[in-house]
């Protein structure tokens, strides 16, 4: 057994278990949340929990308070589903890379769209 298999297969196990948890949790403060992916330490005994939320900043923030608070909960959850000696310490941070993407995509159309208005523009930047 190669280093690293078995705390990758904790991680996707781990994944699988809170992407269906999380929606049955009864707190308001969370929004529509997907968990994007888990890293567990070589140890097993810490888990950061990557995810995406839909809404506004607020909204987020809303989010991420609510999963945190619900951390003992999950953790129990993870407990019941997976046989482990211990039970990890699970730390919630919101994925940014998928936000980073649209920000980009953002910036390139506008780019596009501003560059189609102005020619003379292209015709300086091409010279």
């Amino acid at each position: 057994m190669t280093e690293g298999t078995r705390p990758d297969r904790v991680a996707e196990e781990f994944r699988e278990i809170l992407a269906e948890e999380i929606p049955r949790l009864k707190d308001p403060r969370i929004g529509f949340v997907t968990v994007t992916h888990v890293d567990v330490t070589g140890d097993l005994r810490r888990a950061t929990v990557f995810y995406t939320a839909f809404g506004d900043d607020s909204a987020k923030r809303r989010t991420h308070a609510g999963l945190t608070s619900a951390t003992a909960h999950l953790r129990a959850a993870l407990g019941q589903q997976v046989r482990m000696k211990f039970t990890p310490e699970l730390e919630f941070e919101e994925d940014i890379g998928l936000t980073q993407v649209e920000r980009v995509s953002q910036i390139l159309k506008q780019i596009e769209t501003e560059s189609k208005k102005d020619p003379a523009s292209n015709k300086d930047a091409a010279e």
